[in-house]
């Protein structure tokens, strides 16, 4: 049967994907016998605006009319949804969506095309290089630290490997405030290490003055916590870094503040008025109280979160648009990028101020957003977002790359995998699909070696279960055997892949905060880790893996074959997800291929390269 048509191929519609504003588009269609006239329908998602294109004959293929319309992109961003209907000669009409022919136009699902702001560039380095994400207190530790002064009741454990407190206080609150003392002086110490995989920028969860372990309640956006070390170490250790050539990348908590701030003051902590204290306090307007003082509106409810008002002046001045302010100064002081935390509860207009100023700042910054789902269409409190339009965020983290990958890793089609992924590559704009942080782990999931051995269902219901749970030795090896696939899966994917510490050394442990244990230093899976580092050296020394056009080879049932080309050189990935050996034919235009796994190296025969990939195993062909 004739493919009516298909947005992804060439014959059918140019250019592919996302395009920026101005840009003509073709659509093509081969529609049933009989039907020879019809309209392309487009709706606007911004602007509310509808128009039709007719579809005007454009040949014939097998004595069948094929029909054709163009038309000009936006000269604004925007998110266009379209459709078709066809008419034949005997008056009857039917409609075509990404649903098949339908009978009416209310059953009708639209097509996406992005249309973004070509104009903005996006940095090219991010995309191109590793990602290490560092959960401070938990990497390294130069000392043990005396929390005698520091803001909150906090504890030290004096033992880097013991377990980390879980349960409720006797207010029914984890608090999170004991603390193992990973410092700034620890990273630095380990920046070798980190180069050593390959890594090209340290992406850092919040290091600004908190009084808990995870820090996403802000103290003071000005300070360094004190238990990481001072200014004078951040600025050190991004200078070390930089001189590496590692980047830097801060958690922006922009969305709330810790109920223990500066700024709201709630413990009395700290010495000025804070909005708890007086409605006189010039950070009185940035929240908003239902009933002042003890009512008021929290993150998720959560009343050591007190959420922030993005709109107010003085707040935007303060974060943003002032001369010092916190995304401008701590840019000054070292850093390259900003991830914004919760980034669908921050306003577009708020993003994008956040955007300019960066460029204005430091015209190579990046920042990211976190994301959870395709940030293309997203819909977050009855808004569609802007996010990748080309004056918000650079690029998104990548969950539905994670959420895709284990479906895969766990027993799921690679068909469903490449679904996924080409959904993603043909609504983002080709510099925010390259730009994605692609993931398998961060602080907000469960460890991945867990996910991967234990499996799906297998985590015990009692969270003190969870808590003290280690795989058995058959867990790990499958979880390990799965990792090493899903390891290459992420180095050889389009995007930055980033790395959460400890993975690479075989970490495990179920949702926070078992998924934010201390780095094993000296008792590593050293296997796992020189697998690491080798998929981070190739990364850094092959192109067509920073920057080379994606090419599927084979997705089906356990077996999933790609291939990244820039120019003469190529890369392609090998994977076999299943129990059982697989046998698979790809093309090869060169004599001989070498896997860089393993060193082997295999004959192509009429430029094809027949292999056969044992059950949980992988190749990388160079």
């Amino acid at each position: 049967m004739t493919t009516i048509f298909n947005s992804r191929d060439p014959r059918y519609k140019t250019p592919y994907g996302a395009v920026p504003c101005g840009a003509e588009i073709t659509v093509t269609l081969r529609p049933p016998r009989g039907f020879s006239a019809g309209a392309l329908l487009l709706y606007e998602e911004f602007t509310e605006g509808y128009w039709e294109q007719a579809l005007l004959p454009a040949g014939e293929e097998e004595g069948q009319t094929v029909l054709a319309a163009s038309y000009d992109a936006p000269e604004q961003p925007e998110l266009i949804w379209y459709a078709f209907r066809l008419q034949n000669e005997q008056g009857e009409t039917l409609w075509l969506g990404k649903n098949g022919l339908c009978r009416e136009e209310k059953e009708l699902v639209c097509w996406q095309q992005t249309v973004y702001d070509g104009s903005a560039s996006t940095p090219d380095w991010f995309g191109r290089g590793v990602t290490y994400q560092i959960f401070p207190d938990r990497f390294r530790r130069t000392a043990i630290p005396d929390p005698a002064g520091m803001p909150g009741d906090r504890t030290v454990h004096q033992n880097w490997d013991e377990g980390m407190e879980y349960l409720p206080d006797e207010k029914g609150e984890v608090r999170n405030r004991d603390f193992f003392g990973g410092n700034l002086a620890g990273v630095e110490e380990k920046l070798d290490y980190l180069k050593s995989l390959g890594v090209g920028t340290i992406y850092f969860c919040p290091i600004f003055e908190s009084d808990s372990n995870h820090r996403y309640n802000t103290g003071d956006y000005e300070k360094i916590d004190p238990m990481l070390g001072t200014e004078e170490d951040f600025r050190r250790l991004c200078r070390k870094a930089h001189a590496l050539g590692i980047r830097v990348m801060l958690d922006g908590v922009f969305n709330h503040t810790g109920s223990n701030s500066r700024y709201f003051n709630a413990n009395g902590t700290y010495p000025g008025p804070g909005a708890y204290q007086s409605k006189e306090s010039p950070y009185y307007p940035w929240y908003a109280f239902l009933f002042w003082p003890n009512r008021y509106d929290a993150w998720w409810g959560i009343k050591t979160l007190p959420a922030v008002n993005e709109t107010c002046p003085s707040y935007v001045d303060y974060i943003i648009e002032g001369k010092n302010s916190i995304v401008r100064r701590w840019l000054r002081a070292g850093a390259d990028a900003w991830r914004l935390d919760v980034a669908d509860e921050l306003p577009d207009e708020f993003i994008a101020k956040i955007r300019t100023a960066m460029v204005r700042e430091k015209p190579d910054s990046f920042l990211l957003g976190e994301v959870w789902e395709d940030g293309s269409n997203k819909i977050a409190y009855d808004q569609r977002r802007k996010y990748l339009l080309g004056r918000e965020t650079h690029g998104l983290m990548n969950y539905p790359f994670r959420t895709a990958a284990l479906a895969y890793l766990q027993g799921g089609g690679a068909e469903a995998f490449m679904e996924a992924m080409e959904t993603i590559r043909e609504n983002y704009p080709r510099p925010a699909f390259y730009s994605a942080m692609n993931l398998l782990g961060t602080h907000d999931t469960p460890r991945i070696l867990t996910m991967l051995g234990v499996g799906p269902g297998g985590a015990p219901e009692d969270r003190t279960a969870r808590a003290e749970y280690r795989m058995t030795p058959e867990e790990r090896e499958r979880g390990t055997r799965l990792l090493r696939i899903g390891a290459v899966l992420l180095y050889a994917f389009p995007g930055s892949p980033m790395v959460y510490y400890g993975d690479e050394a075989g970490m495990e442990g179920f949702e926070d905060p078992f998924n934010r244990g201390t780095y094993p230093w000296g008792r590593e899976d050293l296997t796992l880790q020189r697998h690491f580092a080798l998929l981070g050296r190739l990364r850094s020394e092959q192109t067509s893996l920073q920057r080379g056009e994606l090419r599927w080879l084979h997705a089906q049932g356990p077996l999933l074959a790609f291939a990244r080309e820039d120019g003469e050189e190529s890369v392609a990935a090998i994977l076999n997800a299943g129990a059982d050996m697989e046998e698979i034919s790809i093309p090869w235009f060169r004599h001989l291929a070498t896997d860089v796994l393993s060193g082997q190296q295999f004959a192509a025969v009429q430029d094809r390269l027949t292999l056969r990939v044992p059950g949980m195993e992988c190749m990388l062909l160079v």
